[in-house]
């Protein structure tokens, strides 16, 4: 038996033996065994300078059936020392003998950090990550764009203060602009918001950009959620914009907001003979609750996209509301929607107290269409709410409150949800397309935000947008 036991050993070791050699053996020394990349170009989003940015990675493969040793690995430089790697876990500016086996792979994760440019411009910063495998060099080109910004951190406005569209800004816990002062935001201009970050208007707002040149409004996360998507596409990346009781004759035009909480608030004043907020040509997009909602306040929108909410895309109670050619839409992607896509209360006799006027609102021209209910008030009698000329989703029929609306109506936007493309516009088939009245809108608003004119035809659209014809291209073979 002790015999046996030494030969066993003996085999053991051998086979270890053999084995150790097999793989010290194993490697491919021939030059025109190289690696693979997973990409050429490692590109990162436009990051804020002063910030990290995200976390990238690719992938370097082995295709062949031996192991490789990529005796070097290290960034060239040239970018001054602004990109940082890791390689297969392990940290480092310049990394040697790294092993990959036959067939196999490994990672290299990538960040960068850029230093303020003094630059109103992004601007460009290269690299490039060096691999020496058998004497080969090969490289991966990395490369990211910092964007200089102007940071508020708490921001309180008492005096007229202007942002312009020089730098973004990025404001951090709150933006207030106190009563007795005015903000003006100018064409262009940029405002990024941190986490839970919102505007305060006490005082008075005037946001007024052009069709050229919009204003943003949205959160500053730059980067993605998960491969190709987007942290912009989401909701309640920031508070929003909230008007106090005491502020009035707040504008917003070609203002582009998205990706709130709580929308644009206006909230009670009690006062309903004097503007609280005129939007026009704006788009108010994809808030976890809605994107816009008011309390007993005057509201009045032409123009304007109000899309994707949580809650009701637009709710408002009592007060005084003029919408003409709007879009209510929602394709909300991120829960279950918890409400009617225009919610309205305070309307009816049975709501009405003391001192307190009922709402009085009219909507023409306007789309209200998507994935939930259009409208919570199916009978608007003895109200003093009118929708003219309105494309619903639901069936119905006009009385006095309604008045030559189009139901059972589909706007055929261009929204495909499951794609993220948010496209409310009109298709060729679109039921929008001639059904509006001419003389519900406005000159002022005879322009859409695409600057489409509304009034070339003897008819007007129904909605934000003015229908543009798709020709389609025919083939090569005239079929």
């Amino acid at each position: 038996m002790g015999q046996l036991r030494k030969i066993l050993y003996a085999l053991i070791v051998g086979v270890a033996v053999m084995a150790t050699a097999c793989i010290e053996d194993d490697f491919t020394m021939s030059s025109s065994d190289v690696l693979e990349f997973s990409c050429d170009t490692l590109a990162f989003d436009t990051v804020f300078t002063e910030l990290g940015t995200p976390t990238k990675r690719f992938t370097v493969y082995n295709r062949h059936k031996k192991m490789l040793n990529i005796s070097s690995v290290k960034l060239e430089g040239t970018s001054g020392g602004r990109f940082y790697l890791n390689v297969d876990g392990m940290t480092g500016e310049e990394f040697h003998n790294v092993e990959i086996r036959g067939e196999d792979s490994i990672f290299v994760f990538v960040e960068a950090y850029i230093d303020p440019t003094n630059k109103n411009n992004p601007i460009e910063i290269k690299d490039n990550v060096q691999f020496v495998t058998n004497g080969v060099s090969q490289r991966v080109l990395v490369t990211a764009w910092g964007q200089d910004v102007v940071r508020k951190y708490g921001e309180v406005i008492t005096d007229d203060a202007t942002f312009t569209a020089e730098k973004p800004y990025v404001i951090f816990d709150s933006l207030v602009v106190e009563e007795g002062a005015k903000l003006t935001i100018e064409p262009g201009a940029t405002l990024c918001f941190h986490d839970k970050a919102f505007i305060d208007v006490r005082g008075t707002l005037n946001a007024i950009g052009t069709q050229d040149a919009p204003i943003t409004l949205r959160g500053d996360r730059t980067d993605n959620v998960v491969g190709d998507i987007d942290f912009d596409i989401m909701s309640g990346q920031w508070g929003g914009v909230y008007i106090a009781p005491q502020s009035f004759d707040n504008e917003m035009q070609y203002v582009l907001m998205r990706g709130s909480t709580f929308g644009v608030y206006a909230d009670s004043c009690g006062v309903i003979d004097r503007p609280k907020l005129h939007l026009y040509n704006s788009v108010l997009h994809n808030a976890s609750n809605a994107v816009l909602a008011s309390m007993h306040s005057w509201i009045e929108a032409e123009g304007t996209e109000f899309s994707d909410a949580g809650g009701n895309v637009v709710a408002l109670i009592g007060g005084k509301v003029r919408f003409v050619n709007c879009t209510l839409a929602n394709y909300y992607l991120f829960s279950a929607i918890g409400g009617a896509i225009l919610g309205l209360d305070y309307v009816l006799p049975a709501d009405e107290m003391k001192g307190v006027p009922l709402m009085d609102a009219r909507f023409d021209n306007c789309v209200i269409y998507g994935l939930s209910s259009d409208i919570n008030i199916g009978d608007l009698t003895d109200s003093n709410v009118y929708l003219r000329n309105c494309l619903l989703k639901s069936a119905g029929e006009d009385d006095e409150h309604f008045l030559n609306c189009v139901w059972e109506g589909d706007p055929l936007f261009f929204t495909v949800r499951e794609d993220y493309i948010f496209d409310y516009r009109l298709k060729n088939e679109s039921h929008a397309i001639n059904k509006g009245d001419k003389e519900l809108c406005p000159q002022s608003a005879s322009i859409d935000r695409y600057g489409v004119n509304r009034f070339e035809r003897d008819s007007v659209d129904i909605g934000a947008y003015v229908w543009v014809e798709q020709i389609e291209e025919s083939s090569k073979d005239g079929m």
